[in-house]
């Protein structure tokens, strides 16, 4: 019975005990991602309005 104690003891404390710092994920190179991609879009959507405005249209106007 003490194996047993001990065994719900140690699944318990596994369960609630905090993670090791090196499994906290990698959130600024999420946020470096996040941010590069918004600044092609924007480089991108600087660059090309002219063509996406007319390529939009252009499908629209087929779809009618």
């Amino acid at each position: 019975m003490p194996e047993l104690r001990l065994l719900i003891t140690r699944w318990f404390l596994d369960l609630t005990a905090p993670r090791a710092r090196g499994e906290r994920g990698d959130v600024p190179g999420w946020v470096l991602v996040t941010v590069m991609t918004a600044g092609l879009v924007a480089v991108i959507w600087g660059v090309a309005d002219d063509q996406l405005t007319s390529m939009l249209r252009s499908a629209l106007n087929s779809v009618r």
